[in-house]
């Protein structure tokens, strides 16, 4: 958002590949997400996809745009913070990143396993 003085003010239609390839990225990170067994790869892919979503917002210039892509970043922020602490609480217990290894993890943490539930609802962006 600092850049903004650089970009022109006026709606051109030089920004559509930059926007094209943002949103591309995205989605080519999201079907990275798809494949990942390993819990810290999962969470830094779904980060470079918001980060794709919020590139893209920012170079539309519009109002609504700006406070998304800021609203965006301050939740992503929070969110990947402590999806990172429970993903090294997780790793602390079990010794282990892979996620098919860690199942049934609720019948003997179920306070983690709500943490859980929680973080990823918000990286989902539900509303509460």
């Amino acid at each position: 958002i600092r850049m903004m003085q650089i970009l022109p003010t006026t709606k051109t239609d030089m920004f559509l590949p930059f926007i094209v390839l943002a949103l591309w990225g995205a989605t080519l990170a999201n079907l990275t997400c798809l494949q990942q067994t390993d819990l810290k790869s999962l969470i830094a892919y779904s980060s470079i996809s918001h980060m794709g979503l919020v590139i893209a917002a920012i170079i539309i210039q519009t109002q609504w745009s700006l406070s998304g892509a800021m609203a965006l970043m301050i939740a992503h922020g929070f969110t990947s913070s402590a999806l990172f602490c429970l993903a090294n609480t997780t790793y602390e217990r079990t010794k282990t990143r892979i996620m098919i290894l860690t199942r049934g993890f609720h019948n003997i943490l179920p306070m983690i396993t709500t943490w859980w539930l929680l973080t990823n609802l918000m990286n989902i962006a539900t509303p509460p």
